[in-house]
């Protein structure tokens, strides 16, 4: 896969002391910069403000360890497929998504139109269908809010919905940088284009 060309330049070292602290934070030691981030950091101010805040955290964005984590990267994984982020998702999947709990197999099956109850328990189908209406179609029919209801109370829906806006904020973002992709393992970049058929498990 050919790696885009960026519109706006990832920083390069050495990097202002202000954006190496931050990142310092977020990244094991030794670990390079995702691509994203440098770009991102051309705005140190606001760079700065998302970590000091709390809102970017080394599991990503509005980790307030409030969700059980294979929920919260299923969403996270689900927006990007919805929003045709493959930055993102190559990121994830690349760095935490199998440490935050979801298997080979349901990184695979997120790209698919519908989620297999082979691979999802109901909570989590009801969450992954909450995500596609939200960002697939910004809106959310009844029946898709009676089954997220009937799995998750409302402060959890109110937490899921703003976690899948965050993450359609970081596709504009991607759309607007460009950014190469990250490249943390051997072989192409993962995308969120829909895998072969094959068997599940």
């Amino acid at each position: 896969m050919t790696d885009p060309q960026p519109r706006i330049s990832p920083l390069a070292e050495p990097l202002p002391a202000a954006v190496a602290e931050r990142l310092a934070r977020l990244l094991p030691p030794g670990m390079p910069a995702p691509q994203l981030f440098l770009s991102v950091a051309n705005n140190t101010g606001l760079f700065a403000h998302l970590v000091d805040s709390g809102w970017l955290g080394p599991t990503g964005l509005l980790d307030r360890r409030v969700l059980p984590k294979p929920l919260r990267e299923a969403v996270i994984l689900r927006c990007c497929v919805a929003a045709g982020n493959d930055y993102e998702f190559n990121l994830h999947v690349q760095t935490i998504s199998e440490a935050m709990g979801l298997k080979p197999a349901q990184i695979d099956d997120l790209r698919r139109a519908e989620p297999s109850p082979a691979l999802w328990s109901p909570e989590l189908i009801a969450a992954l269908r909450l995500v596609d209406g939200l960002v697939k179609r910004h809106a959310v029919d009844d029946t898709t809010f009676a089954a997220a209801r009937a799995h998750f109370d409302e402060p959890t829906l109110i937490e899921l919905t703003q976690l899948t806006g965050l993450y359609l904020g970081v596709a504009l973002m991607v759309a607007l940088v460009r950014p190469r992709f990250d490249r943390y393992r051997d072989g192409p970049p993962s995308t969120t284009r829909q895998p072969a058929a094959g068997p599940l498990g």
